[in-house]
């Protein structure tokens, strides 16, 4: 009898204890709750960031690049040629995007998927936010352009960890994999290349940003066979300036590029040496 009341005892507790976990299951993942976003855009000047929005979010993005600053009558590079792309992006999943833009230099088609592996949370369970960004990318320039049709095509590839180290600060870290069909036979097909982007905010609605781009490769000069002809590292430094749905930024540069992979394989304007240009990155977001 013993044994019976025992049994029904525990028969009667089953529901209090199920209760009991799930609140306890409830209150951890209150705690699991996801960090505010690193940045307050989906690119830190001229990198992608580790940003994702939510599922259903539709993003608007402008970005332009002025002429290098000669210090001629140029209006510090507004009258020379400009550089400029326009694109779209969805939100699928609240950890899976996917673009199109278009860009004017070169006639750029890019299609671009962005996607997170990990994400920080307040609770500092998950310190780190890991994001992959890609592209496949096709130039629409005439025929007579390419001797073959993949002649036209592009690809990057990069994977960025970022932390939001407080309200006030953010950093990320990114290595990426550039890929260009056809280059001249002294350049390489394949480029590594890393990055460093910061946020520092200076007031609720202001942030300065900082935008370092290193190519890991050397290229041989084809017009003097001890000369190296290596792509430059990408320099940007500037301002942002956001409210809930847009995010406006204005910096100094020298790329002049767009698409992230015409900068590690092409760049040759040395910032240290005062090849600047003027740009600017326009983004809107529409929630559905």
């Amino acid at each position: 009898m013993k044994k019976y009341t025992t049994f029904f005892f525990i028969f009667l507790m089953l529901p209090f204890i199920g209760f009991s976990q799930d609140e306890d299951v409830k209150e951890k993942k209150v705690k699991e709750k996801l960090a505010r976003p690193t940045f307050e855009s989906s690119a830190v000047i001229d990198n992608p960031s580790v940003n994702l929005y939510n599922k259903g979010s539709f993003e608007v993005s402008m970005q332009h690049r002025f002429g290098l600053v000669t210090g001629t009558n140029d209006l510090v590079g507004f009258w020379g040629r400009s550089n400029i792309r326009i694109g779209v992006a969805y939100s699928i999943l609240n950890r899976l995007s996917v673009g199109f833009g278009t860009t004017k230099d070169k006639r750029l088609q890019d299609f671009s998927i962005k996607g997170a592996i990990l994400q920080q949370t307040r609770s500092n369970s998950t310190p780190l936010s890991i994001t992959y960004y890609g592209n496949a990318t096709i130039s629409a320039l005439p025929k007579g352009d390419f001797n073959m049709v993949q002649d036209r095509y592009s690809f990057f590839n990069q994977i960025i960890i970022a932390r939001r180290f407080s309200n006030n600060v953010s950093l990320q870290f990114a290595a990426s994999l550039s890929h260009v069909n056809a280059v001249p036979t002294t350049m390489k097909n394949d480029v590594f290349g890393i990055a460093l982007g910061g946020k520092f905010k200076v007031s609720p609605g202001t942030n300065i940003l900082i935008d370092y781009s290193q190519p890991l490769v050397s290229y041989q000069d084809p017009i003097s066979s001890n000369a190296l002809k290596t792509p430059k590292p990408g320099i940007s430094i500037g301002a942002e300036f956001n409210t809930a749905a847009h995010a406006f930024q204005i910096f100094a540069t020298n790329y002049w590029g767009i698409v992230p992979q015409e900068n590690y394989v092409y760049n040759q304007n040395d910032f240290f040496k005062g090849d600047i240009l003027i740009g600017f990155n326009i983004t809107r977001i529409y929630n559905f």
